[in-house]
């Protein structure tokens, strides 16, 4: 019996140090990613602003819905990691820039990517994704940082997109 206590002791203050830690986190974080893509930047763009083809392409994506668009810009909800995430583009300046949004208060999390393409040659592009984001939850803020990572969602993303564009 005394074994049991010390055990259920022992996750108590791991999950309170957790959420100590977390609440501890600064809400906000910004992190960027640059990658070289073999696609001319109009050709990058199309790839990127074209969410109904994400799941032929992004690997991670196990469902996606095309919602009505708002301000005449995509509105889609995508599941990944277990969890219906609703995002639009707020922003579409062909071929250079696109910022997409998750469409939710409901969410633990919130924020955008911001995506920036550079011409550098023929039939090539440096994309810069920037994630300006907000954990609200402190066990979320705690995983997002210390166990998943906040590029996480990024490099998988990225990698997926290099693997279309061979």
């Amino acid at each position: 019996m005394r074994t049991i206590i010390f055990i259920v002791a022992g996750l108590a203050l791991v999950v309170f140090l957790v959420m100590l830690i977390g609440a501890l986190l600064p809400k906000a974080h910004s992190v960027t990613r640059s990658v070289r893509v073999a696609l001319s930047p109009d050709a990058l763009y199309t790839v990127l602003a074209d969410v109904g083809q994400y799941q032929s392409w992004r690997h991670d994506v196990k469902t996606l819905q095309c919602l009505a668009d708002k301000n005449g810009m995509p509105v889609w909800m995508e599941e990944t990691g277990g969890m219906k995430i609703p995002m639009r583009f707020e922003r579409m300046e062909r071929p250079s820039l696109l910022v997409a949004r998750i469409d939710s208060d409901a969410l633990p999390f919130s924020g955008a990517w911001t995506y920036r393409i550079v011409p550098v040659g023929p039939g090539a592009a440096d994309l810069t994704i920037t994630e300006d984001g907000e954990v609200s939850n402190p066990l979320f803020r705690f995983m997002s940082r210390f166990v998943f990572g906040h590029y996480a969602t990024m490099d998988a993303f990225l990698k997926n997109l290099q693997a279309k564009a061979v």
